[in-house]
């Protein structure tokens, strides 16, 4: 198996507005998350959220300590959410074993103790997209299906964001330190998400999108509210977004996007209307 991470700087808003769009990629888009036998991570500087991806084929995969944690293990002083958005795969945590399929979740809080990747059938492996938070506490390891979410549905056909968004590792499911993890998809027909676009100074947020078919592309925006700025993106990839950065997005086609949190509070609702 081979771990790969980088360390993404934070950005004042003023400098960003300069950025050409190479250099929006480079500081803001993750463009692998997911390769075979890998564990690919980036270890953001916005609140200190690592985003990342586990893809284990003919292996099991470890979800090692990276040296910037200075930790004897990933998670000693963090806690994770994981996605599955592959084939059946399981997460073992110590010595509990979960099973996830296809967009099932699994929170795991704070504690030191061995985590490894496993796919139940190497032809059709699992893809495990993970968000990362500190952790001042530990609150018990949990999957979490579609079938425990808060599912608010919102938008309409006729404004192209007929939509379903699946609250999964939040406070209402399940009690974490600063993580809140979420899907929303959204229908046939639909491309917008997330309007009208917002802020939330008190927490970064993180996106990943997928279920966009292969000859399609979403183009995400970000930046400040009057300095607007927009990253083109394939299936498979994420982005990070600044407290200071709105998110939002417009596609070809449907798809379906995972957002994670981290920060100052737990209110999901908590958000600046532009």
């Amino acid at each position: 198996m081979k771990t790969n991470y980088e360390i993404r700087y934070a950005a004042h808003p003023e400098d960003a507005r300069h950025y050409d769009t190479a250099r929006l990629r480079r500081d803001f888009l993750i463009e692998k998350v997911f390769a075979a036998d890998e564990v690919n991570m980036v270890y953001s500087m916005y609140d200190r959220m690592i985003v990342g991806g586990a893809m284990p084929v003919n292996e099991t995969l470890r979800l090692e300590a990276i040296d910037p944690l200075k930790a004897p293990h990933f998670l000693t002083r963090r806690e994770m959410g994981i996605f599955n958005v592959g084939g059946k795969g399981r997460v073992k945590s110590g010595d509990t074993v979960f099973e996830l399929d296809f967009k099932e979740a699994l929170y795991l809080g704070a504690g030191d103790r061995e985590v490894t990747f496993e796919s139940a059938d190497p032809q059709h492996p699992a893809k495990f997209y993970f968000n990362s938070t500190t952790a001042h506490c530990t609150y018990p390891d949990r999957k979490v299906t579609k079938a425990d979410a808060v599912v608010a549905h919102m938008g309409s056909l006729e404004g192209s964001n007929d939509r379903n968004i699946n609250k999964m590792l939040v406070n209402q499911v399940l009690p974490t330190c600063q993580l809140q993890m979420g899907m929303t998809e959204l229908l046939p027909g639909s491309v917008w998400n997330t309007m009208p676009a917002h802020v939330h100074s008190r927490r970064m947020e993180a996106y990943f999108y997928f279920e966009v078919p292969e000859e399609h592309a979403v183009c995400h925006l970000m930046g400040e509210v009057d300095e607007t700025r927009h990253i083109w993106m394939r299936g498979d990839q994420a982005v990070l977004s600044p407290e200071w950065s709105i998110h939002s997005a417009a596609a070809t086609h449907n798809y379906t996007f995972i957002w994670g949190m981290g920060g100052e509070n737990l209110d999901y609702g908590d958000q600046d209307f532009s």
